[in-house]
């Protein structure tokens, strides 16, 4: 697929152009309740069936009144919410103020083989440039690995070569994606401002830090400096209330919000998602939240640390070659700091299922259920975690995939695969039917292997552009690993409640 095809892969592409500017979308959209694109109703959801999932208008803050200068308010302090706090200690203030254009300090910088060293040495080179602290700088082999050809061997052979010269301390090779292997060995915990070289970046927000994508133009500056610059902004809460019910999850919940606001429905603000249904989840299941927060057009997608990210950051305290240094302070909104709030109700949540070409088509799993597939991919930062795994095997347990079916699945990371493999998990996929595949991006990325034109394809991934993940006839619907393992089995779109193991 062209890169002009998708509009979120900025970090790709060179700069955060396309979302730049004054937030005029959310400002206008305030003024009308934030009605979806299209002008639909948000109360019309009597066509998703059962009681009200998104409960009422949005709950919003007034403006300040009297026309305050944002940098009076920023240094006179005052109620801040969480995305603030992470900026204005980045920034080395005691507080900043929405609106505001501050230089931060960077904590880490992270980026692949593909965003990364083909695409910086040479601009560093012509700078006559050194790193600025080779200690905050991840590297990790990706996208291009396994090498299928000669192009994808020679870029990843300028990340070797490149990490070996600048003796890097900090590289994962063909460990797994690097969304996933950052935040294992112990790179990103709360209170820290990263950057990362590529748009699912955000996902390190699972873990109370702020982080974000940029393009490699911007990490030249990053590299050289250790600074960036950004504009404070707004936070718009997604606060889910309620329990999930079996055969739902993480997953489920973004393609419903993604479908209500649209792709660009964040304006490039901060998302922080809140609710006794949130805190409930994993922290692999908080790391979809802010993953898939770049499909829903924010800059960023926050988790505020709890108990939950304390008790994830202890345990890698035991692992191999890691070595996590924790700060027990936890930083949180305090009340009043939303610009905008919406309220959903996490029991009515079905199943949900994002149709061709878009993350933003989605549709509870009921209006396109016995739809025939061609394959099932499970596979991806967003969708092939250890959790993504469990919920699979929960469904597949005892079970034969259809035989026509293709149930292909590749493992967020080997440390993912190797826990599964440990505890019998990956056995039950591969009883099932499944062929496992690298640790890799893979065809998500859209290198190497690609789905056949006229397929129909369920998968666990992000984005279903059309031309991404193959030909433009190939058919791609978004769902969970849930939803992707129960459409494995009986060869159509299938709702996976009632089929738990």
């Amino acid at each position: 697929m062209t890169a002009k095809s998708d509009p979120h892969e900025v970090a790709e592409r060179g700069g955060r152009q396309l979302f730049d500017g004054p937030p005029r979308v959310l400002e206008e959209r305030r003024s009308q309740k934030l009605a979806p694109s299209g002008g639909s109703d948000p109360h019309e959801v009597g066509e998703r069936g059962g009681r009200q999932l998104f409960d009422g208008p949005p709950r919003e803050k007034l403006a300040p009144s009297g026309g305050s200068d944002p940098h009076e308010v920023g240094e006179r302090g005052g109620p801040q919410s969480l995305a603030q706090k992470l900026v204005a200690r980045a920034a080395r203030r005691k507080s900043v103020a929405v609106g505001e254009i501050v230089t931060c300090q960077v904590d880490l910088a992270m980026f692949h083989d593909s965003s990364g060293p083909r695409r910086l040495k040479p601009m560093l080179q012509e700078l006559g440039a050194q790193i600025w602290d080779k200690s905050k700088v991840v590297l990790v082999m990706d996208h291009y690995v396994p090498e299928r050809d000669d192009e994808s061997r020679r870029i990843v052979r300028i990340a070797r070569d490149w990490a070996r010269e600048q003796a890097l301390p900090h590289v994962y090779d063909s460990q797994g994606i690097c969304h996933v292997v950052v935040p294992q060995h112990g790179h990103i915990r709360p209170g820290m401002f990263c950057v990362g070289g590529d748009s699912h970046s955000p996902t390190g927000g699972a873990f109370g830090a702020y982080m974000f994508g940029i393009g490699s133009t911007e990490m030249l500056g990053v590299m050289v400096t250790g600074e960036i610059w950004l504009r404070v902004p707004q936070t718009m809460a997604m606060n889910w209330f309620g329990t999930l019910s079996a055969g739902v999850c993480a997953k489920d919940m973004m393609l419903a919000m993604i479908a209500r606001f649209g792709m660009n429905g964040a304006n490039y603000q901060a998302v922080e998602f809140t609710g006794s249904a949130v805190t409930a989840l994993s922290m692999q299941e908080r790391m979809t939240l802010c993953n898939m927060s770049a499909e829903l057009g924010a800059q960023t997608g926050l988790v505020a640390a709890d108990q939950v990210t304390w008790q994830w950051l202890d345990a890698l305290r035991s692992a191999p070659g890691v070595q996590v240094q924790i700060e027990r302070e936890t930083l949180s909104s305090d009340p009043g700091t939303f610009d905008l709030q919406h309220d959903f109700d996490a029991s009515q949540l079905e199943p949900q299922l994002a149709a061709p070409h878009s993350p933003a088509h989605g549709v509870p799993i009921a209006e396109h259920a016995d739809t025939r597939i061609d394959v099932a991919y499970i596979g991806a930062c967003t969708g092939a975690k250890l959790d993504d795994l469990r919920f699979a095997a929960q469904v597949l347990k005892g079970k034969k995939i259809a035989s026509r079916v293709q149930l292909m699945v590749a493992p967020a990371s080997l440390k993912d695969r190797a826990q599964a493999e440990a505890e019998g998990t990956m056995q039950v996929l591969m009883d099932a039917g499944a062929s496992v595949l690298p640790s890799a991006c893979g065809v998500c990325a859209g290198y190497g292997d690609s789905f056949a034109d006229g397929q129909t394809v369920i998968s666990s991934t992000a984005r279903n552009f059309k031309g991404r993940m193959g030909p433009p006839g190939t058919q791609v619907f978004l769902a969970s690993a849930y939803t992707v393992a129960a459409s494995a089995l009986l060869g159509r779109i299938t709702d996976p409640r009632g089929m738990m193991a």
